[in-house]
């Protein structure tokens, strides 16, 4: 038996990289998984190469950029598993690496509609649908080091930033229902987000060398897997309102 056996879960930007890990191993430890993204063929893939594990994995296409989508994707996992335990925000873009007087007006809406507008929604249906039901319920945020560190342009680092609050601010206010809700704190991964970038603000970018240049190499997207997998599931049971950095050290530089 798995470690999130009898567990079910929402798990957005599913299709590649982190979120990619993070649906296999909870499959492998026998979630039934709801895996969220926008290519619908990645998903099915995904679903069928772990056809054979413990858990189930049901795809549910869609942007979760969408107010309507945030919500549909959880209704969707109540009626087809019964229940939900385990909302897990991955999904996530990257800016240009503009500072804050040369951003432009759709770098902003589309970052902050993917990694903040889209927690929001998700975390509020969550912790309503938790209420719903009477059970106790875990959040996982996937924020970076760019809440802390000047290591991107200033929408991304300020979406993260948004997200690590966000988390917090659950904790606090869902406690008294066994809500808990914990954040990672990514490093670099070798992941598919820079093909979010677009061509970068290469002034800005120039600056950022220096704080860049202490990162570690990037890691594999596995390790923030594991850090979830602990964090979703009962072992974690005391756990809420943390921060944990999983970035090969970088929070250290």
């Amino acid at each position: 038996m798995g470690r999130l056996t009898g567990k079910v879960a929402v798990v957005t930007g599913a299709s590649s990289g982190m979120g990619k890990e993070i649906v296999t191993l909870f499959a492998k430890e026998g979630a039934k998984v709801v895996a969220v993204a926008r290519r619908k063929e990645r998903l099915e893939e995904l679903a069928k190469n772990l056809s054979g594990e413990e858990g189930v994995v049901a795809v549910y296409p869609g942007d979760i950029s969408q107010k309507d989508v945030n919500e549909a994707m959880i209704d969707f996992a109540v009626s087809e598993f019964g229940k939900l335990d385990i909302l897990v925000n991955n999904a996530g873009i990257m800016d240009d690496m503009a500072a804050v007087g040369d951003f432009s007006d759709e770098k902003l809406q589309a970052v902050f509609n993917v990694n903040v507008f889209g927690p929001f929604y998700a975390t509020r249906k969550a912790v309503n649908t938790f209420k719903a039901q009477g059970t106790p319920g875990s959040i996982v945020h996937i924020a970076s080091e760019g809440a802390y560190k000047t290591c991107a342009g200033a929408v991304y680092c300020a979406s993260k930033s948004a997200v690590v609050t966000l988390s917090r601010n659950t904790a606090y206010m869902y406690k008294a229902e066994g809500i808990r809700s914990n954040c990672i704190i990514a490093g670099g991964f070798k992941t598919e987000i820079s093909g979010s970038m677009g061509m970068p603000n290469m002034e800005a970018y120039g600056k950022l060398k220096a704080n860049l240049a202490t990162a570690p190499a990037p890691g594999d997207p596995i390790e923030i897997a594991k850090a979830v997998l602990f964090l979703a599931g009962d072992e974690a049971g005391y756990i809420s309102g943390a921060e944990l950095a999983v970035d090969g050290g970088w929070c250290t530089a």
